[in-house]
């Protein structure tokens, strides 16, 4: 038997899997429902919340602005670590997730409830970066995943329970993907982009103009960063949210910044996202034009080493970790001199880098170029090489006395030959 609680906060989108939950929590577990709406810029999906939210039976609903907090504690983050989950995806839903869960317990805290809730599925990722999240802020407080409980196993036994409680929906048996939105990023999964052969339609993109129809002209950019962060657009400084709305804006119109890949979910499944990150695209592009600047070589290899690491911790949900602070000091301190323009071509889908500058650029053109120069001496180079290549020379030596086997031996490739 279901033990009862008294007051739940639930992390409430409005959609399809959120909506249900709210008449199942009270049934199943007699309790008050309190829903929560972060807003990480859904846009449009935030219109009517309130009320829809209510006649679903909750309390009450907050709904809180996180815009800003998201760009500059959690976005401008992970663009200075480089952050990128298997070299593809900008982590959208992933960075969304600790702020909401965040918010979701101080509301809880507030609201002298008992328990948590949310409409994550039980084989995907945002369950773990939800409740890792509250274990972190809050470990008292329990956590109810109805996905992990109730029969429903589909999204069409979904749309059957939201219509037996006469519950409005935005989703149909026609076009049923599961879709997740913010400033970020918006992603789409489930219906036909479950076959990863199968092309996207072209209805599954709300954000970005598919290339084919964007502008037959470039466009070019220039975005001004200061220590690692994006002030400026086009010369013209901007908040952090308008610097966001105005680059996506730019962005999406040309195309750019469409992911469709296959990736590997932490609880093990493969799962084939399409994702639409305009601006953030631009950006990743833009920042790392500055550090190819101002970064020694040693200092952005190993930068570029740790950056899959840092895009694990966000994609596994450990948001409120040691490990991911410590990552933010080493990636603070590489940061101190990322101050500069980068200029960029925009055309068709593509994002193409056309020119870089800082004030602290260890780029000289007297040492780089291949006309005359009074600055190196080219022998030099003579000795360089002979010390570089000398184990080298080492263990050749050693194959020429006899006593060493090369290692370099062609393969034979003769058993492989068809009759």
């Amino acid at each position: 038997m279901i033990s009862k609680v008294q007051k739940v906060v639930l992390a409430y989108s409005g959609g399809l899997d959120t909506s249900i939950i709210i008449p199942w929590l009270k049934e199943n577990y007699g309790c008050e429902v309190i829903c929560y709406t972060g807003n990480v810029g859904q846009d449009n999906e935030l219109e009517g919340l309130e009320e829809k939210a209510i006649a679903s039976g909750a309390s009450k609903i907050y709904i809180e602005d996180l815009r800003e907090e998201f760009i500059e504690d959690y976005i401008f983050p992970t663009i200075k670590a480089g952050a990128i989950y298997e070299g593809r995806y900008l982590l959208g839903s992933a960075l969304s997730r600790p702020i909401i869960a965040k918010h979701m317990v101080q509301i809880a805290e507030k609201e002298n409830a008992d328990a948590l809730s949310h409409g994550c599925t039980g084989k995907g990722n945002d369950q773990v970066r939800f409740e890792l999240t509250f274990k972190a802020m809050n470990p008292k407080l329990r956590v109810i995943a109805p996905w992990r409980e109730w029969d429903i196993r589909s999204r069409e036994q979904a749309i059957a329970y939201a219509e037996k409680y006469n519950i409005p929906l935005t989703v149909s048996k026609e076009k049923i993907y599961s879709n997740d939105a913010n400033l970020w990023h918006r992603s789409s999964e489930g219906g036909v982009l479950e076959d990863p052969w199968a092309e996207p339609p072209d209805n599954v993109f709300e954000v970005v103009i598919l290339p084919e129809n964007a502008p037959d002209t470039a466009e070019f950019i220039e975005i001004e960063f200061e220590k690692g962060i994006p002030i400026g657009l086009n010369g013209k400084r901007l908040s952090p949210l308008d610097f966001m709305l105005q680059l996506n804006t730019t962005a999406s119109r040309h195309g750019i910044g469409v992911v469709d890949m296959v990736e590997n979910r932490l609880v093990g499944i493969k799962s084939r996202g399409v994702y639409e990150t305009p601006g953030g695209t631009l950006l990743y592009q833009a920042h790392r034009e500055i550090e190819s600047l101002v970064l020694d070589a040693d200092t952005m290899h190993f930068k570029e080493s740790i950056a899959p690491r840092y895009a694990e911790l966000v994609y596994y949900g450990k948001w409120f970790t040691p490990l991911r602070l410590a990552l933010d000091g080493f990636v603070e301190q590489t940061q101190k001199h990322v101050t500069g323009t980068a200029r960029l071509k925009l055309y068709k889908g593509n994002a193409i880098a056309v020119g870089r500058k800082s004030p602290f650029s260890l780029y000289r053109e007297d040492y780089a170029t291949f006309g005359e120069d009074d600055v190196y001496d080219q022998k030099d180079a003579e000795g360089f090489i002979n010390c570089f290549g000398l184990p080298l020379k080492v263990r050749a030596m050693l194959k020429l006395n006899g006593t060493g086997a090369s290692d370099y031996e062609k393969p034979d490739y003769s058993k492989f030959k068809r009759d």
